[in-house]
């Protein structure tokens, strides 16, 4: 009997959610007898979208807080921390706790994108242990511990649970993640999607023949003028994936029930989104160009928007010219951007697989 595989992945949004389940299907795919465990606070029809064909045991936890958003471009550091500080408080009781539920079903192998406690656990219970990411939570709190001496007990922690990890799997666009032992750096892990326009123009009454914009956010507290002011861009048709969603003539949300994000992606013809790394891999591996918008307080920003600038067709919109939807210029602008003169190779998922098959000592049935 193969040991089961239990994946930890973080809440905070849903580019931690992407590429790990772009990592299951590539783990399913070389050892469909693998049991697999993914342990999150994530949205089931979120996962359920992404792994479709993949069995999988769901089981809802939290091991760490993210950064607190007020809406998908604006943090709440204040918050961040009070959740941070109790969360470290019950940093005993949950790893006690997930030692005995990876013994109770004996696991082999633990992944974490990428929440520490988990990595403690597994080390007290025995098992092997990886992590998948481009940053590290001790990372981007250490940027707030000048502010706030406070910080430094959070990072601390992280620091700690993240050194008992056997193997890092670092992506692309990182920072250096030095605090684990041993890192091995792999591609872009995210799929092209298959464009369909025309299906979702029939779903949605979308204008086939102008220009689509996906606006890549969770949240956007857009007022009525903003929406009126995108409203008039009449040669632009706006998407949304539910549930965020407006009732105007050229605003269309869709359904990840109906469409893929991976397809919708495709389909379009440029992305207005903030810099995270699932929709940064996205619009790389599809090939879209990107409108983006600055993020504060939030470290990661920095390494992405050399990222963007890198490797894809973009234009930059101020915090204040998205908020009013004033985007014409941006999306003008980006209309003319010169192509990219690097690419960054994108097979990360079956690379991904193999490695952590190998980290458990797990023997791949296919291929």
């Amino acid at each position: 009997m193969v040991a089961p595989l239990c994946y930890y992945i973080t809440a905070h949004g849903y580019g931690h959610g992407v590429r790990s389940c772009d990592i299951l299907r590539a783990l399913h795919q070389a050892a469909p007898n693998l049991p697999l465990y993914v342990v999150t606070d994530l949205p089931i029809e979120f996962l359920r979208n992404r792994l479709p064909g993949v069995p999988f045991e769901l089981r809802r936890q939290v091991f760490d807080t993210g950064m607190v958003q007020l809406d998908s471009v604006r943090v709440d550091i204040q918050e961040t921390q009070r959740q941070a500080l109790a969360l470290m408080q019950s940093r005993d009781r949950l790893v006690t706790q997930e030692q005995a539920f990876l013994q109770s079903i004996g696991a082999g192998l633990v992944v974490t994108d990428i929440p520490s406690i988990p990595l403690e656990a597994a080390a007290r219970a025995g098992v092997r242990r990886a992590a998948v990411g481009n940053f590290g939570w001790n990372w981007i709190y250490a940027d707030f511990v000048d502010q706030d001496p406070a910080w430094q007990a959070v990072v601390d922690v992280y620091e700690a649970g993240y050194a008992q990890a056997d193997l890092l799997l670092r992506l692309p666009f990182a920072e250096p993640m030095t605090v684990f032992p041993r890192r091995v750096d792999i591609p872009v892990v995210a799929a092209p999607g298959q464009p369909c326009r025309e299906k979702i123009a029939a779903l949605t009454g979308a204008p086939i023949d102008r220009h689509w914009v996906l606006l890549s956010f969770s949240t956007l507290n857009w007022d009525d003028q903003a929406l009126d002011a995108v409203n008039n861009l009449t040669d632009y048709a706006f998407f949304t994936v539910h549930p965020l969603a407006w009732s105007r003539s050229n605003i269309f949300p869709v359904h990840r029930e109906d469409i893929g994000f991976s397809d919708l992606m495709a389909s379009v013809d440029v992305v207005c989104t903030k810099p995270g790394f699932g929709v940064l891999s996205d619009c790389v591996v599809n090939r879209i160009p990107i409108v983006y918008v600055d993020r504060q307080d939030f470290r990661e920003y920095a390494v992405l928007e050399q990222a963007v600038q890198r490797y894809l067709p973009y234009a930059h919109v101020s915090a204040a010219d998205l908020y009013a939807g004033h985007l014409a210029p941006a999306l003008a602008a980006v209309r003319q951007a010169a192509p990219p003169t690097e690419q960054v190779p994108t097979n990360g998922a079956p690379l991904a697989a193999d490695r952590l098959l190998s980290l458990g000592g797990i023997t791949r049935q296919n291929g």
